[in-house]
């Protein structure tokens, strides 16, 4: 039996590349820099490789937060930019915007008495706090674990020990992993003994040896996993 939900944010309950675009495109206006589709696309490689590389351990959260852009304006002779200044900026912004994915916002509200809710992100603090303000979300939620304030990201082993000594429900094949990515959500889940499952609405092909316990493609499909908890 499922008692409780971990949530990842961006790509999960949020849709993250709503809110990417637009905060880039108002932070290069804002620095009077012209931006391209190109500039839009590349920016998003560049920035998924630099957190995969803080999941490996090989960047840490401030050298992603400056190296990106400073790979993305290199990359496109784009000089004479306060790298820092634009960061912030960007953050700031990027927690101003939101998008709801498959309706969450409702999808959590019913799901509160049946189950404890928590969030699970790897996200900057300022940004993931005020983003789930904004969207409400954060009324639903028993508690908000962010990576930036436990000291280290998902899927670390020591990211999951620390959220679970805050978590009621200390049987951990009653927890529930809910996130988009295998190399987070998925890996971190698994490996701390909890069951996961992977919300992949584009039918993406899991490459990588993590297999969770469940696959979704739409959140309100999380009442069947509850469902069905219940039978075993």
């Amino acid at each position: 039996m499922i008692t409780t939900i971990l949530w990842d944010v961006d790509g999960t309950l949020l849709n993250f590349t709503y809110s990417q675009e637009l905060a880039l495109k108002k932070c290069f206006q804002s620095a009077g820099l012209m931006i391209t589709e190109e500039i839009l696309k590349r920016y998003d490689r560049i920035n998924d490789s630099y957190w995969k590389r803080l999941e490996l351990g090989e960047v840490t959260k401030a050298q992603l937060l400056i190296g990106r852009f400073q790979t993305l304006f290199e990359e496109f002779g784009i000089e004479n930019v306060d790298l820092e200044r634009f960061g912030k900026e960007y953050q700031q912004e990027l927690g101003n915007i939101y998008q709801y994915i498959d309706d969450s916002c409702n999808i959590c509200q019913a799901l509160r008495g049946q189950v404890d809710q928590y969030v699970i992100t790897n996200g900057v603090t300022l940004t993931q706090r005020n983003k789930l303000k904004l969207s409400g979300l954060d009324v639903w939620m028993k508690d908000i674990f962010i990576s930036e304030e436990i000291g280290v990201p998902k899927p670390d082993p020591l990211f999951f020990v620390k959220c679970l000594q805050k978590v009621t429900e200390k049987d951990r094949s009653h927890i529930l992993v809910v996130g988009d990515s295998l190399t987070s959500d998925i890996k971190g889940g698994i490996q701390a003994g909890l069951k996961t499952c992977w919300y992949r609405p584009n039918g993406t092909v899991n490459e990588t040896p993590w297999v969770p316990d469940y696959e979704i493609s739409h959140l309100n499909q999380i009442f069947t996993i509850l469902e069905h908890s219940l039978l075993n």
